[in-house]
């Protein structure tokens, strides 16, 4: 995606110390950069606040990281809100959070009109309360036609859920006679999951310092550059991603080459 580099120098301006624009190429940003967000109830509790605090300060982060990552001209932000694990969360935390979703994605909607973003979803959405599924529909709806960034929420998401989901439907293909057991590639396979269409991220950031993937992109993540950092999810800003990006392009990717 092309950079408004005006744009891009006035949202970077008053750079700290450790880190500024001129550290970054702009002419090697990454296409697709995802990011696990963690760290919200531990913002809260070490504050002494309710853990639904810490989600609703990292509503801000989220919204900062999609304006920073149109400033910056990435193609793709994808963003993990919500595993299939997290139904085992307490059922208060689990309605707050559906709650949070639909009026945040409601909030939202005029800085993707603004910026041009069209909304992509992934997950087993259908399981999701009905008032959030509605809200999500919408937000696809109205954002279908923007042609800038795609930001890409993974709900209800559980990647060894997509693998096995993408498998039963090409078993189904074959069975059907649809498709031969030897048509199925790489490119076939990637076909049938949720980021079909998109490319895989180049970059994965995950905050709170954890050190795991948490049953996300599996598939999608095989030459992905990680970036760890012990930044709580709410107190992720924009010179994190700067200073995520900076790492990113001190690398050197070779894919299994030499």
């Amino acid at each position: 995606m092309q950079i408004d580099k005006q744009k891009l120098i006035a949202y970077y301006a008053d750079a700290p110390e450790d880190i500024s624009l001129d550290d970054i190429d702009l002419d090697s940003i990454p296409r697709h950069v995802s990011i696990i967000m963690d760290g919200n109830g531990r913002w809260a509790t070490r504050r002494g606040l309710d853990r639904a605090k810490g989600h609703v300060a990292g509503v801000d982060s989220l919204r900062e990281a999609v304006t920073t990552s149109v400033r910056l001209g990435f193609d793709v932000l994808s963003a993990y809100a919500f595993s299939t694990e997290k139904w085992k969360r307490p059922k208060l935390e689990v309605d707050l959070l559906m709650s949070l979703f639909a009026k945040t994605l409601i909030a939202e909607l005029p800085l993707f009109h603004q910026e041009n973003v069209r909304l992509q979803l992934f997950g087993d959405l259908e399981a999701l309360p009905e008032e959030t599924y509605r809200v999500f529909m919408r937000g696809l709806e109205e954002t279908a036609d923007h042609d800038g960034m795609t930001f890409a929420l993974a709900v209800n998401y559980g990647s060894r859920a997509e693998i096995v989901r993408a498998a039963a439907q090409i078993a189904r293909e074959v069975q059907a006679g649809m498709l031969s057991p030897d048509d199925i590639t790489q490119d076939v396979f990637s076909s049938h999951l949720y980021t079909a269409g998109l490319p895989d991220p180049d970059l994965l950031i995950r905050t709170s310092g954890e050190l795991r993937l948490s049953n996300y992109f599996l598939y999608q993540l095989a030459y992905t550059e990680l970036y760890i950092t012990d930044t709580l999810w709410p107190d992720f800003t924009r010179w994190e991603m700067l200073r995520a990006i900076r790492s990113f392009q001190g690398r050197s990717r070779r894919f299994g080459g030499v």
